[in-house]
């Protein structure tokens, strides 16, 4: 269960950067209100997580998700340059989180 909730805490760290982005500063209402949702409910999952994931395993976890999903969402949704370079070392992020989940 502690991995499942540190997947989705993961993901939600995705949405909170992305929210955060579209908050101009939080001079915008909806997405600075997204983003404290999202930060929150993520912060809270990776703390729960930490209960039963080593902190440096669950932490790395975390942000490599949350590193990669807002880079592909930069990529496939923002316009942001999606080149063989960038999508390499995305795997080896990608890479990284897998090999602290087996090993740990």
């Amino acid at each position: 269960m502690a991995w499942l909730v540190l997947v989705i805490s993961g993901l939600l760290e995705t949405a909170w950067a992305i929210a955060l982005d579209r908050t101009a500063g939080f001079t915008r209402l909806v997405p600075s209100l997204v983003f404290l949702v999202t930060v929150s409910l993520s912060m809270a999952g990776l703390a729960y997580s930490m209960r039963h994931i080593p902190v440096g395993t669950a932490y790395a976890v975390w942000v490599g998700i949350g590193a990669v999903g807002t880079a592909l969402v930069g990529m496939v949704a923002l316009g942001e340059p999606a080149n063989v370079p960038r999508l390499l070392c995305l795997l080896l992020v990608v890479a990284g989180v897998i090999g602290l989940k087996v090993f740990s």
